[in-house]
């Protein structure tokens, strides 16, 4: 029945293996389907996006439905409407909602009241969409046959514990991975998700280690994933930050480190130079727009798996 995505915790491994199985299925015949014919997505965004807004406007049109794009700063919330009262209303007029919002707790409390699914699109804490592309990105590359077969798979994570580490510790927990994290003193994921990938990884036999060390993180890796050291909202922090994570920088030199089959991950945007140089980004070993492109295809699975109903 419909569901919500609000963290990457809401789905459980079956659920991801249903997931990258559709999407690898749409990704294989694209086409434009009716699936969603007579459903309205619609889109809040408070943050800038690229990624998420075209890839979920596009995988809504091409499944039948229409997206309705809402700027945050022409809502009533950027008056002082409630999360709660602007749920109610919208949950009137549509199908479902995906937000793209300052803080996770705005997306739990628009869950809480709506009565239509809520899909995190980007928080402070989460990005669930892209941790599931990336997994996609995986499968595709190393020709693994679905995500049950990512249990074991090894890879490190470099730089900022930020949203992205949060979900990525997460999506290792359910599906069994090990996932190397590496972050500067100071920068660490935050204590409760540490805590949530422990229990999930307790459940799945996955593994989730701590490495100041980004070479220590990187040996025997088979994906090395990284973010901007700046994110939205830590713009006065910038030259401060460039200084802390420059030894975080994936590189040829850190690259030479992991698996000699390892590929080259990142989000985007990339600032190129600091984070990741410009010949790994577009280098032999990178999969960085393998995983944009998959932000439609997953996209799309996502949608079907949430708001689709059972017998639609």
């Amino acid at each position: 029945m419909e569901k919500d995505l609000i963290s990457m915790a809401d789905f459980s491994a079956r659920d991801i293996v249903q997931i990258l199985d559709e999407a690898r299925r749409l990704k294989k015949n694209r086409r434009q389907r009716e699936d969603l014919r007579g459903k309205t997505l619609g889109l809040i965004f408070q943050k800038p996006s690229t990624r998420t807004a075209v890839s979920f406007s596009v995988a809504m049109a091409e499944l039948g439905g229409f997206p309705l794009t809402l700027d945050a700063q022409n809502l009533q919330i950027k008056r002082g409407e409630t999360m709660g009262d602007t749920a109610r209303t919208l949950s009137r007029y549509l199908s479902g909602i995906m937000i793209r919002a300052n803080r996770q707790d705005d997306v739990e409390e628009l869950a809480r009241h709506a009565t239509v699914p809520v899909i995190n699109g980007l928080t402070e804490k989460e990005h669930p969409c892209q941790v599931l592309a990336d997994l996609q990105t995986l499968l595709d590359v190393f020709r693994i046959k679905d995500a049950r077969g990512l249990k074991g798979f090894p890879m490190a994570y470099v730089g900022d514990g930020n949203n992205m580490t949060h979900s990525w510790m997460l999506a290792a927990g359910i599906l069994g991975m090990k996932l190397a994290v590496s972050c500067p003193e100071g920068y660490d994921p935050t204590r409760e998700f540490v805590e949530k990938a422990e229990a999930l990884c307790r459940k799945s036999g996955g593994r989730v280690t701590f490495e100041r060390d980004p070479k220590a993180a990187a040996v025997g890796a088979a994906a090395i994933y990284t973010d901007v050291w700046s994110s939205m909202g830590q713009e006065a922090d910038v030259a401060r930050r460039r200084d802390v994570f420059r030894p975080y920088q994936v590189n040829g030199e850190l690259m030479a480190a992991a698996r000699k089959d390892a590929v080259a991950m990142h989000c985007l945007p990339a600032h190129r130079g600091e984070e990741i140089t410009a010949e790994v980004l577009d280098g032999p070993r990178s999969v960085v727009f393998d995983q944009a492109e998959n932000r439609l295809h997953v996209q799309k699975a996502v949608l079907l798996h949430c708001l689709k109903s059972k017998g639609a």
